[in-house]
């Protein structure tokens, strides 16, 4: 395993460096993000992943180098289905353009701290008890199997436990106060509905970090390459979104695929330590085959137009329970 104590040390200065160029110089000033920049932080992102893949490639040969890019690969493909969340909650709650890229912001830097501690947890876990492979294993079949079978249900953030339990701990504005997350009224400290949102799109993270953790120790169990392949999927999140935010519906048949690569990386991990063990550059062709074949999909068999009920927004439900 990669274990050095200064690689570690060093990429997380290099991803708090990003970050602080990021929303100190970049975004200091709240703006809506429009199609050129966000596909150019995408790029950015993209080719720092690669790089440092090449990196990875020349220090500690070519199968550690394999193992960062397909575990990439599942992490960026499966934070896909993040951006339709997204879109949902800043739909739902009316958020301004104006302001999403904060939420985002936010948003990934906890999603980061969290993936940490699982990634550790799931490393203890797997070197402790070595059959918990296969409980990870069969529970990404299944979760692959719900994806590729369970239709579409509505969903209606507002109802989310969470948030209600927030609100009855916290008062919250009935519309926003700019982008911040807490104002003073009256004497009394009140969340806004920015911060509602955040907390929703950090739960959201938590959900899909327990399907796509697993996948990547399917791929691998060095820590280092699970983390580092991990994170650069999650900070190009932002710019993705933002990339496909008005064409995510043309992608429809894209969840089907996700729900097969799911399946697959569940019997990949099942067959581990068997002689049927699939091979990583086998488990990244047949990953990215599938993806590409879902994408083309899409685009042959284009998606019938349906009108969509609009959900009722924050200030509405804000009224209705008084």
């Amino acid at each position: 395993m990669i274990d050095q104590t200064w690689l570690w040390i060093g990429f997380n200065v290099f991803v708090l460096a990003m970050l602080a160029l990021d929303l100190g110089v970049f975004h200091k000033k709240c703006h809506v993000v429009t199609f050129k920049e966000s596909m150019t932080w995408t790029v950015v992102w993209i080719g720092l992943a690669l790089l440092f893949n090449l990196w990875i490639w020349q220090q500690y040969g070519a199968q550690k180098g394999l193992e960062f890019f397909t575990g990439y690969v599942i992490e960026k493909s499966l934070s896909v289905d993040n951006v339709f969340v997204f879109a949902l909650l800043f739909t739902y709650f009316a958020v301004p353009p104006i302001y999403q890229h904060k939420v985002l912001f936010w948003g990934v830097l906890g999603a980061l701290v969290m993936r940490a501690g699982m990634i550790v947890l799931g490393a203890a876990l797997i070197t402790k008890f070595a059959w918990i492979i296969y409980v990870f294993g069969a529970f990404l079949i299944l979760t692959g199997l719900k994806m590729i079978f369970k239709k579409e249900q509505e969903m209606n953030p507002g109802n989310n436990p969470v948030v209600r339990w927030f609100k009855r701990l916290m008062p919250v504005t009935a519309d926003y106060r700019g982008d911040r997350f807490f104002v003073r009224e009256n004497g009394i400290r009140m969340a806004t509905p920015l911060f509602v949102v955040l907390i929703l799109v950090e739960i959201s993270d938590l959900i899909f970090a327990v399907d796509s953790i697993p996948a990547i120790f399917a791929v691998t169990r060095d820590p280092f390459i699970v983390y580092t392949s991990n994170v650069f999927a999650i900070l190009g999140l932002r710019s993705l979104y933002f990339a496909l935010a008005g064409v995510m519906d043309k992608f429809h048949f894209l969840k089907l695929g996700l729900g097969v690569v799911l399946t697959f990386v569940g019997v990949k991990m099942l067959l581990g330590h068997t002689e049927y063990k699939i091979d990583t550059l086998v488990s990244l062709g047949v990953i990215v085959g599938v993806l590409a074949a879902s994408v083309i999909a899409s685009l042959v068999w284009p998606k019938a137009a349906a009108s969509v009920a609009v959900s009722p927004g924050l200030e509405k439900e804000a009224d209705v329970e008084g």
